[in-house]
């Protein structure tokens, strides 16, 4: 099994369940799981999490998050992106002075209302599958934030963004919301994410990208070109291990006398493990054996270190 994660550049017209579909295909492997879902009409930056990285699914999910959209004024629509339904038309008469304000009203903490047309589940059902069958429920404010927004470039009725905001946030109700504060409504034209935690658009890779670097990789089964992100357990170049994620963590080498116990999952006295630097009780360590495999995050405690997430797999 492949355990890693991919900066997979999600392309217009693909589903993030699409994306995951392909590369299910191209890698002939099941456990396969994308962090923070885009829209169809969306593009850019989408991590994929393979095998046991699947279960920093959560957590790469919870970065900060990074936009480019363009709002279009005087339109709304029952999605509030370009492609729904078109609910109202209004004439767009606002100067760039006053866009400029509402727009900078918009940074820091806020309250937005989920739209009805998302993968948020309420009763374990999906918003966006109640909302296809004409069903709107309430929906409870979330607290979201806004840490920059700059406007890029203004065509009226068009506005050019960049957002820097906080995960859970959706574009697409912003646009809307700064349309209806302005008096003429709006909605989200085009969106791409350029920055989802520690991945960026600069690295992200499409999926033909990925199937072209894969088979030349796979051609050659010695040890894959290394990029500057990677430690030694990543299974290809264009892919991030799970350690990567657990980077700041001091580094420990376990000794080979207790290296069936960590392997095991059981916990070892301080005395059988190398670190990197000091660790202080309640703090973690990245695990390794001492040929280098990442075995999982321990956590110091007073009688030594106990397991709390295990990743190591024989290959």
């Amino acid at each position: 099994m492949i355990n890693g994660v991919i900066n997979i550049r999600k392309e217009k017209g693909m589903t993030s369940f699409g994306v995951v579909a392909c590369l299910r295909k191209i890698f002939g492997q099941k456990k396969i799981g994308h962090t923070g879902t885009l829209d169809p009409d969306a593009e850019g930056v989408l991590p994929v999490c393979f095998g046991r990285a699947t279960h920093l699914v959560n957590m790469l999910s919870e970065g900060t998050k990074g936009y480019q959209a363009v709002i279009l004024l005087g339109m709304t629509t029952d999605t509030q992106d370009a492609g729904g339904k078109i609910l109202s038309t209004r004439e767009v008469c606002v100067s760039e002075d006053e866009v400029r304000e509402v727009v900078n009203s918009f940074v820091g903490q806020q309250k937005q209302l989920p739209p009805m047309y998302s993968a948020i589940k309420m009763n374990g059902k999906k918003l966006v599958d109640l909302a296809r069958r004409g069903i709107e429920v309430e929906r409870r404010e979330r607290d979201v934030t806004f840490y920059e927004i700059k406007i890029l470039e203004m065509k009226l009725p068009r506005i050019s963004i960049s957002v820097t905001c906080s995960h859970g946030t959706y574009i697409r109700t912003l646009c809307n919301d700064i349309g209806e504060t302005l008096g003429c409504g709006g909605c989200m034209e085009s969106l791409i994410r350029t920055r989802s935690g520690d991945f960026s658009l600069e690295d992200a890779l499409t999926l033909s990208e990925i199937r072209r670097l894969k088979e030349l990789e796979d051609e050659d089964r010695g040890e894959p070109v290394r990029s500057e992100f990677d430690q030694s357990n990543a299974p290809y170049s264009f892919m991030r291990s799970i350690d990567f994620f657990y980077r700041d963590h001091v580094r420990g080498t376990i000794c080979r006398e207790a290296l069936q116990k960590a392997l095991s999952g059981c916990g070892f006295s301080a005395g059988m493990v190398e670190l990197s630097g000091e660790v202080s009780r309640g703090e973690c360590i990245r695990l390794y054996t001492p040929e280098g495999k990442f075995i999982g995050i321990y956590k110091k405690k007073e009688d030594g270190f106990h397991l709390v997430s295990y990743f190591y797999e024989d290959r």
